[in-house]
């Protein structure tokens, strides 16, 4: 490799393109398919075509509405089991493949379910379409945030992984205000164009990754060392003689044979690096992040705001895309703190706003015939998007990544990302339904597993790995010896840490439980 690779770009330059080409990109897409077809529900032209997915028509009756519901929340819903196979298939092919190829796999998939989902005359095919374009974001989703947080810097690696957060906001703001203008179009080209728009991002992620750098943890786990330093050296903007670079080498290595090879298997049993409490922790956080009730929100929320509100179609619409809006512009909140005030308290902060906006939504959803109520129901809808995005959506990424071991990542990250989409699977499939059976006492339900749930278990359980390079977050769990230590453990390490010239936390080597120096 010469130096004129990666367009010559080096240091921050590159880790910018890395952003710019490909994870926005990205990140835009997954904001877009999570939200693209709940806006689409109450279109015309789409009821014309899927009568059986209309639950609004006043000549309903009970019976078929709540049958049409079941239906509607499978629709929606097939998109996210399709993601679930998608990033459960990872733990078998996304270490054989690399992060690269695995990604470009998954922009491939995608393209072919958004074909298929655009071009549907039925819905058999519709289902088929939103199977396959999940199974191709499924793989993406658990793979590209591995990629980028193997190849940030440890010192700005929560700033830079915690944009995901701004781009999948932008990608729902995109769709709603999409869908807002093809509103006022006539005939299926209304539903037919939003739903094949993914496909332009799809190939930008397709056709810029193979320009960029494979993942240079991956190359070393691989025994592809000379990769690896020229990919670090990159990263770093220093000559590829640079002794730093050789140190760097050395202690990947390192943390790999203190943490093992790894197999699937091994994330069921915990061993000196406690890879099943590892594990739990991951699948813990991206679990919280979809059933603190954003999907409630996000999926149907023009749907609340007709329904529980009573507002026109038109204004719904608007205010679902200022809701997106609004979090797009918000997100920056999180990405600017990550790195200052850590992982646990950002969540812990998620979780509690989280709740108290959803225990407010509930009892002013009850009196939608209440002006005052109506406008409150609003606020504090765009109040918890701040709340979700800050603590939730780009950070639960983050650290499922930071937690996972090399040895283990892919695996881990894997089921950690499965975690998401079984989750996300069951609130869609589950709200509307819960709307049609519990109406405002379904928001109640969020609020308690945010304050009961959500809360002490991050409190209690989930480490801070806030400026830690990732080979020293195994000493975290080295030197613990159940699951409710590493909090413990972590507090007692940064107690005796010292920051580094970039920001990063550099551990003590003299800690008294210390196997031996793991830091990068």
């Amino acid at each position: 490799m010469g130096r004129a690779a990666y367009f010559g770009l080096r240091g921050s330059s590159l880790g910018a393109a890395l952003i710019w080409a490909v994870i926005l990109p990205t990140y835009v897409l997954f904001g877009y398919y999570n939200g693209i077809l709940g806006s689409l529900l109450d279109f015309p032209a789409w009821l014309d075509r899927f009568p059986e997915l209309d639950t609004s028509s006043p000549h309903l009756t009970a019976a078929q509405k709540a049958y049409n519901s079941q239906i509607q929340g499978t629709i929606v819903a097939t998109y996210t089991l399709g993601a679930l196979v998608g990033a459960c298939s990872c733990i078998l092919f996304g270490d054989k493949l690399g992060r690269k190829r695995t990604i470009m796999l998954g922009a491939v998939v995608t393209c072919i379910g958004s074909i298929l989902q655009s071009s549907s005359f039925s819905i058999a095919q519709l289902v088929v379409g939103r199977l396959i374009t999940g199974i191709g974001f499924g793989a993406i989703s658990a793979t590209a945030p591995n990629w980028q947080t193997e190849c940030s810097r440890a010192g700005h690696r929560g700033f830079v992984v915690m944009l995901e957060g701004l781009f999948i906001s932008a990608g729902l703001a995109l769709q709603a205000w999409i869908t807002f203008g093809m509103s006022f179009t006539k005939g299926d080209v209304s539903w037919r164009f939003p739903l094949a728009f993914p496909c332009f991002l799809a190939l930008v992620v397709l056709f810029s990754m193979p320009l960029w750098p494979e993942s240079p943890r991956w190359l070393i786990k691989k025994g592809r060392i000379e990769e690896a330093r020229y990919v670090l050296a990159a990263f770093d903007d220093v000559p590829l003689d640079d002794p730093a670079i050789a140190d760097e080498v050395q202690e990947i290595e390192r943390s790999l044979q203190e943490t093992g090879k790894g197999k699937f298997r091994d994330i069921f049993r915990n061993g000196p690096g406690r890879f099943a409490n590892r594990a739990f922790i991951a699948a813990a956080c991206q679990c919280f992040q979809q059933m603190g009730g954003i999907n409630s929100l996000a999926f149907y929320q023009t749907t609340i705001f007709r329904t529980f509100l009573g507002l026109d179609a038109t204004v719904a619409r608007i205010l679902s895309a200022t809701v997106f809006s609004w979090q797009t512009l918000v997100a920056p909140i999180g990405a600017l703190t990550i790195d200052k005030v850590g992982r646990r308290k950002l969540m812990m902060f998620g979780a509690a706003g989280m709740g108290m906006c959803m225990a407010i939504i509930a009892g002013t959803t009850s009196h939608p015939a209440n002006h005052q109520a109506t406008q409150a129901g609003i606020a504090f809808i765009y109040l918890f998007s701040l709340f979700f995005v800050t603590g939730y959506l780009g950070l639960a990424f983050l650290y499922s990544s930071e937690i996972a071991p090399l040895s283990v990542r892919t695996p881990i990250t894997a089921l950690s990302t499965t975690s998401t989409w079984v989750f996300n699977f069951t609130t869609v499939e589950a709200s509307p339904p819960g709307f049609d059976n519990l109406g405002y006492r379904y928001f109640i339900i969020y609020a308690v597993i945010n304050w009961c749930l959500i809360l002490p278990t991050v409190y209690f359980l989930f480490p801070e790995t806030q400026g830690l390079h990732l080979e020293s977050v195994d000493r975290i769990f080295l030197e613990s010896r159940n699951i409710l230590q590493p909090v413990g453990v972590a507090k007692r390490l940064r107690a005796h840490a010292h920051i580094g010239a970039e920001g990063d936390v550099q551990l003590d080597e003299e800690q008294p439980e210390e196997k031996e120096e793991v830091a990068r």
